[in-house]
């Protein structure tokens, strides 16, 4: 088994795109960013997609040359959303985590070669080889051979009773799909562990590392990393989904906002203001990277961060849309050529929340967008505006023209990749006999009550009580109808047998959904009965 894999030919192409980028201004080609261009691109989002709340700011040659924001904290209610407003990040969060671990290989105290175990010695993978030689920096590349968003149930739906610890334990059996380090599958999971090396290295839990070495230092006064008071902090967005024609707000934070597990995978909230000061920062590190007059990152850190690590799929839509011609993950943030620019990005995707931040660093150009609402398709369209708008001949297309390359794609999907219709479901009842009701535990997830309810048959999870539904039957087969419906699918169930003793497996009903409703990772086993 190979520890790394060498891609000689990529990496001969892409020095062409990631050697120092910032030449002269007159070097440069001249950017100029029609507010009234953008207005149009912002309007055209937020009516089409009906968002409640939208805030989008762009940075050009180290100034913010646009900033707006519209729509509500919570629709209906009147209080509107400002540039000042708190939004989840979320994955965004992922190079805030990496620019963290940088600044603690500045100072010596770490390697992005050092293995995990030295700095957490209770630390296991699935396959022992794996947790000895598994690095620092395969934490952050996607590459361990787990599945995309494996061991994600322990993370979302929030709210729920795992703990850090819970996550970084369960990994241990958590099952690879593919071997370690030959390819790229997204996850959150080891991101955490990541946010603990940093604290176990650092001296300070991960959220006191944040304020202290990235908000405090570089005036990110509007970002929260752990638990706070949401009335004392104020203007803090909350998210939405929309039913029935309107956006609701739902999990809507309380008056104290706990730390979360997730904290280092996706757990971080800013405001508009604050992510263009994280914004110009990268753009500009000699003018708006300075604390005290000495680089709060080395150029070293930064072109590390900057480097691509893992080759990642290149779709056909990035060709068409970008023309692109590479793709790939660097130390929290993704690669790729835009019509001949280097693009660097990322985006941040919570329940009822959107984010995305975009650097043109050849073109000292960049972007943020956030948004409180269920905008997915809203993000993808307004995100590939904004660059076009910046890098493509021709500019912008309307935003009409993106969503309908969108809405094509999904119209083109096979039935095989379709949700099916499961409006003929009949509930199971609760003395069926092909059902084996009890007590299951998951060894990375814990338990899960299957009994007898006046309803039917009910699934319980014990760590993660969103996740509670009735048992239903659909053309021969069962699945789990969840009580909360903004859970985004519902649950295949399969029983088995190992000997006498029965088992659950699970599985997605939409093929499409969200990667971290891992529910191909569970495998349940019977340990008592119903009580």
């Amino acid at each position: 088994m190979t520890t790394r894999r060498s891609f000689p030919a990529l990496a001969c192409l892409l020095a062409l795109y990631l050697a120092p980028s910032a030449g002269a201004a007159g070097d440069r080609p001249a950017i100029t960013v029609d507010a009234a261009a953008v207005d149009t691109l912002f309007d055209d989002t937020m009516s089409r997609y009906h968002l409640p709340g939208l805030a989008v700011g762009v940075v050009v040659d180290g100034k913010v040359v646009y900033q707006r924001t519209a729509g509500e904290l919570r629709a209906g209610e009147g209080e509107a959303i400002t540039p000042r407003s708190l939004f989840k990040v979320a994955s965004n969060t992922k190079a805030m985590t990496t620019a963290l671990l940088a600044r603690l290989v500045d100072r010596g105290l770490l390697a992005w070669d050092d293995p995990v175990i030295r700095h957490l010695p209770e630390f296991r993978m699935h396959d022992p080889w794996v947790t000895r030689e598994i690095q620092v920096r395969d934490l952050l590349i996607h590459n361990s051979g787990l599945g995309p968003g494996a061991g994600d149930l322990m993370l979302w739906p929030e709210p729920n009773h795992f703990t850090r610890a819970d996550v970084v334990a369960g990994l241990a059996h958590l099952k690879p799909l593919h071997s370690f380090r030959s390819r790229y599958a997204y996850d959150n999971t080891l991101y955490i562990v990541a946010g603990e090396v940093a604290a176990a290295v650092g001296g300070a839990s991960y959220e006191e590392l944040m304020e202290r070495e990235l908000f405090a230092p570089l005036g990110m006064s509007r970002c929260e990393a752990g638990g706070f008071d949401r009335d004392v902090v104020g203007d803090v967005a909350q998210p939405h989904r929309r039913a029935g024609g309107r956006n609701l707000v739902y999990r809507e934070d309380g008056a104290i906002v706990d730390a979360v597990p997730m904290a280092a995978a996706g757990g971080v909230r800013c405001s508009l203001e604050d992510m263009l000061v994280w914004t110009r920062m990268w753009l500009q590190p000699a003018q708006h990277g300075l604390v005290d007059g000495h680089p709060w990152l080395s150029d070293a850190r930064r072109r590390e961060l900057w480097t691509l690590h893992m080759p990642m799929p290149l779709g056909s839509r990035m060709r068409e849309w970008d023309g692109s011609r590479f793709y790939g993950y660097g130390y929290g943030w993704r690669l790729n050529d835009a019509h001949g620019h280097l693009k660097v990005s990322h985006t941040g995707t919570l329940s009822g929340m959107y984010s995305a931040l975009t650097l043109l660093p050849e073109l000292d150009a960049g972007f943020v967008m956030m948004t409180n609402g269920s905008g997915e398709d809203a993000r993808t369209v307004l995100v590939q505006a904004l660059s076009d708008l910046l890098v493509r001949p021709g500019g912008a297309m309307p935003v009409a023209a993106y969503a309908e390359v969108l809405q094509r794609e999904r119209d083109g999907a096979p039935p095989a990749r379709r949700a099916p219709d499961t409006s003929a479901r009949t509930t199971v009842a609760a003395d069926d006999p092909t059902v084996p009701t009890g007590l299951y535990r998951d060894p990375w997830f814990g338990e899960a009550r299957l009994c007898p309810d006046p309803r039917g048959v009910v699934f319980a999870s014990a760590q993660s009580p969103t996740l509670t539904g009735l048992l239903m039957r659909l053309d021969g087969r069962m699945f789990v109808d969840w009580f909360d419906d903004s859970i985004g699918t519902d649950a295949w169930v399969e029983f088995t047998m190992d000997g006498d003793v029965a088992g659950i497996t699970m599985a997605k009903v939409d093929p499409q959904a969200d990667f971290s409703y891992d529910f191909e990772d569970l495998a349940f086993r019977r340990v008592g009965a119903c009580r």
